[in-house]
């Protein structure tokens, strides 16, 4: 027996959408596949896919019974599994960041929290170049702007005497 695809699937809605949601997609994706506008064979399997996704959902009782069922089959079905890790690049080594230090240079958010602006203009360049763009590099901007000029600047060919 062939398992049954998810019903919030097969509509193409996330499950905690508001039941007019559901309708709507019902009705959109019908459009779409409804027997008189396509008689191919694969059309009429999705319309029939769903009909039957909009069977279970059409009503909040309905739904209700189909999320209680879902879950239990979802829980039996699948074992536990660790959450994914989040790699976030560690600060290089040196004096610890403080809290709201802008006058320092060092980031007190994000991905680089812990880094001074001139050890990120040497790691990520181009994210010092969006965060000079951006609302919240604005307090680190005249530093930002002097590292920048400082690297775009060439260094200077030695003298021939």
């Amino acid at each position: 027996m062939a398992t049954e695809r998810d019903a919030y699937e097969v509509l193409q809605v996330h499950h905690k959408a508001h039941q007019v949601v559901l309708k709507a997609a019902h009705r959109a994706l019908a459009g779409l596949y409804h027997p008189d506008l396509d008689q191919s064979a694969s059309s009429t399997r999705r319309m029939a896919e769903l009909n039957q996704a909009w069977e279970k959902l059409r009503t909040p009782d309905r739904r209700e019974v189909y999320d209680r069922q879902r879950s239990q089959a979802t829980a039996s079905e699948q074992p536990a599994r660790p959450a994914p890790a989040v790699i976030t690049p560690e600060p290089p080594r040196g004096r610890p960041s403080r809290p709201g230090e802008a006058s320092s240079g060092i980031l007190d958010f994000g991905r680089y929290q812990g880094w001074t602006l001139a050890q990120l203009a040497q790691q990520d360049p181009d994210y010092l170049r969006w965060l000079s763009r951006h609302s919240s590099g604005l307090r680190y901007r005249p530093e930002i702007e002097r590292l920048l000029r400082a690297e775009s600047t060439p260094p200077a060919a030695p003298r021939r005497r």
